[in-house]
């Protein structure tokens, strides 16, 4: 899972050929790196890849600041 994410992140985060570097506890909203479209595509692939359902009240930005966030909710929203 953590693998999954992190080069989800990875990936569309280096896209326009950056190369970008973070480690898993980084928070990428506070680094400037993520914006609001990148943010739907992160929730509609953390749903897809892990058969999570994510509400309303699922959307907090702490739930999607880094890599060990995101794989701490997706476990939380599988148990």
């Amino acid at each position: 899972m953590r693998e999954q994410i992190r080069e989800y992140v990875h990936s569309n985060l280096n896209m326009f050929g950056d190369d970008v570097t973070f480690t898993d506890a980084d928070n990428i909203f506070q680094s400037g790196l993520v914006n609001s479209l990148f943010a739907v595509q992160l929730i509609a692939f953390l749903e897809k890849q892990f058969g999570i359902r994510i509400t309303n009240q699922d959307m907090k930005i702490v739930n999607f600041s880094s890599v060990d966030r995101m794989v701490e909710f997706v476990k939380d929203k599988q148990s």
